[in-house]
Order: C-alpha cells, then structure tokens, then sequence
C-alpha cells in the first residue's frame, strides 16, 4: 500500500531536481511506476509506465529531430540520422537518468528492487523517457523540450561533435560491405555474473570468421564493444 504522504514527499524532491513542477501528480507517479509495482499491487489499480514511456520515446525523437534540423543545416539526412541515433540511445538516456537520479524514485517491486533493479540500464532509461512523456502530457510541447533541453543538451552538442558513444556496428557495415555484401553476425558467447550484475561477452563475425571481441553490461552494449574491436583491428592493418 503507497504512503500518499512519503509518496508526495519524494515526488516534491524529484520535481526539484528536474526543476519542473507537475499540475496533475498522477503523471509523474505513473511515470515512476515500474510494471514489477504495478502487478504486486494489483489492488491498487496502478497502471505501469510501459505506455508513457512509448509516448516519451516519439516525444523525444521529434524534439532531437527538430533541434539538429534546425540547428545544423549542413549536416545531410543521414548524417542527422546518425547523430539522433547518438543521442537516444541508450547509453545516453541511462546517463540522463542517474544525472537526475532516477532510479532514487522508482516505485520497484519487491523483487526488481532487490535484484538491483534500480540501477539496471533498461529501467533506467525507459523511465526516463516516461518522465519526458509525463512532462509532455502534463505541460505541453514546450514544457517537454525546456526539459530535454535542460538533460540533453550537452549531449546533442557533443553527438555533432562526434565524441560521445558512437555506433560502433554501423561504422563496422558500412567498412565491410562498402564493396558489396557481406553477412555480418554477432554473438553472445558468455554471461557472467548475478541477474543483476551480468556481463555479456559478444563477438562479431564476417563469413564465420570472428573478427572481433567485447563485453558489456547488456547485449547491445557487448556488440557494440565487438565491433569497436573490430574497427581497430582493421585499422591496424
């Protein structure tokens, strides 16, 4: 059963640090509330942020969208691409999160919350983008992109000045098959460590031969490892 008092008093503390104040509180706590709560506390009839976070995703997308289209116009379609994908990925969402600390406020079940729930990367970055979609329901627009802009910024900035976490796997496709197609496969080969601590082991081939290995704390993030291993070996050559 949610302390209302406790609730609202957490809530307060999370409006201060994204410096912006809800009007309907149900949107932020809803924004909050991780589907392990939800469904220990079917008594209650709380929804999951599964939804909001959907929502949170298109927002987001269409603010990145906008701002570097309007604000780098001689970067081409797919250099734009890029640099969005840069951005809402989601090492950068997860950075976002822990920056406002996130998972402090998370209503977790029991279970998820145990098992380290509150730091691990796919949480982390849904819920931020349901806070994005909370924002947006509850202000509007430009209540959504003041908010983005205030977390994201720096990132958009440094996405254009390619030093932030670069996709790896598309740079390696676009090297191997610049003269025509090559199958490209990767590979989880090991899982190490607790359920809520696992380190993944990938590695990439390119018709069967493993061209290079990395670990990482989900599956994209090894694969992502794999093929910046990859890059430097053949830049060695």
């Amino acid at each position: 059963m949610i302390n209302l008092e406790i609730l609202l008093e957490s809530i307060g503390s999370f409006e201060e640090r994204i410096n912006y104040k809800f009007k309907n509180k149900k949107n932020i706590i809803l924004a909050l509330t991780h589907s392990s709560y939800a469904n220990e506390n079917r008594n209650e009839r709380l929804s999951s942020n599964e939804r909001l976070e959907f929502l949170g995703d298109a927002v987001l997308n269409i603010i990145i969208s906008e701002t570097i289209y309007n604000n780098y116009p001689n970067l081409s379609e797919g250099q734009l691409t890029k640099v969005r994908a840069n951005i809402v990925c989601e090492q950068s969402l997860v950075k976002c999160s822990n920056n406002i600390e996130v998972g402090k406020f998370l209503l977790l079940g029991k279970g998820e919350d145990i098992s380290g729930g509150r730091t691990r990367t796919s949480i982390l970055s849904d819920a931020f983008e349901a806070v994005i979609g909370a924002v947006y329901l509850d202000g509007g627009m430009k209540n959504a992109k003041a908010f983005v802009y205030s977390q994201m910024e720096h990132l958009i900035k440094d996405s254009v000045s390619g030093i932030i976490f670069l996709d790896y796997k598309t740079q390696f496709q676009e090297i191997v098959q610049k003269d025509g197609e090559k199958k490209i496969a990767y590979e989880i080969v090991e899982e190490n460590g607790p359920d809520h601590d696992k380190e993944f082991v990938a590695q990439v081939k390119v018709a069967e031969r493993i061209i290079g290995k990395g670990k990482g704390k989900s599956k994209k993030e090894a694969e992502q490892a794999a093929a910046k291993a990859a890059l430097e070996m053949l830049s060695t050559k």
